[in-house]
C-alpha cells in the first residue's frame, strides 16, 4: 500500500488521527495530499515520520526538540553532535523534573503515614492542604493592610 488514508496512517504509525492532523497544522509533517473529494492520504515517508514523532514524543521530547530532531533526521549531512546536544539537554530537563517529583514525594508520604485512613474526619493531610491555604489568604490579606496603614499614615503627615 502506497497511500493511506488518515484512519489508516493512525493506526499504521500508531498516532491518533487527531494529533495526525494537529502535527500537520504547525508543520511538523507536511500537509497530506488530498483527493479531489478532500481526503487526506500519506505515504511511507509520511508514516516513517509519524512513528519517528511517536517515538520522540514517548521519550517526552517536546515538540520543539521534535521539530529539531526531525530535521536532522532529514539530513545526511547531520553531526551527531548536534543530535546528542538535544538529547543531553533533555535528559537534564528530565533529571530536573525527576527531583521536583522527589521534592514532593517524601511529604505526601510523610502525611499519607500520619493519617489514620479511617472512618473519622481527622486527617493530617486535609490539615496539612488546610494551612497552606490559611497561609495563602493571610499572604494575600497581609500586603493590603500594609497598604492601608501607609495610606494612612502618609495622610495624616499631609
Amino acid at each position: 500500500m502506497t497511500s493511506m488514508t488518515i484512519g489508516e496512517a493512525a493506526k499504521t504509525s500508531g498516532v491518533p488521527a487527531k494529533m495526525i492532523r494537529y502535527y500537520e497544522s504547525i508543520g511538523l509533517i507536511p500537509k497530506a495530499v488530498r483527493n479531489d473529494s478532500g481526503y487526506r492520504f500519506y505515504g511511507v515517508a509520511d508514516i516513517h515520520a509519524l512513528r519517528f514523532i511517536r517515538r520522540g514524543r514517548d521519550l517526552g521530547f517536546s515538540i520543539d526538540a521534535i521539530m529539531q530532531l526531525l530535521a536532522l533526521w532529514r539530513d545526511q549531512n547531520r553531526a551527531s553532535a548536534d543530535v546528542k546536544r538535544i538529547a543531553l539537554k533533555h535528559a537534564a530537563e528530565l533529571r530536573s523534573k525527576i527531583a521536583d517529583l522527589q521534592a514532593m514525594l517524601g511529604p505526601i508520604e510523610h502525611l499519607a503515614d500520619h493519617c489514620q485512613g479511617d472512618d473519622r474526619p481527622d486527617c493530617p493531610i486535609m490539615d496539612d492542604l488546610a494551612d497552606q491555604a490559611a497561609r495563602v489568604e493571610h499572604d494575600v490579606r497581609e500586603p493590603a493592610r500594609r497598604r492601608s496603614k501607609t495610606t494612612r499614615r502618609h495622610s495624616l503627615t499631609t
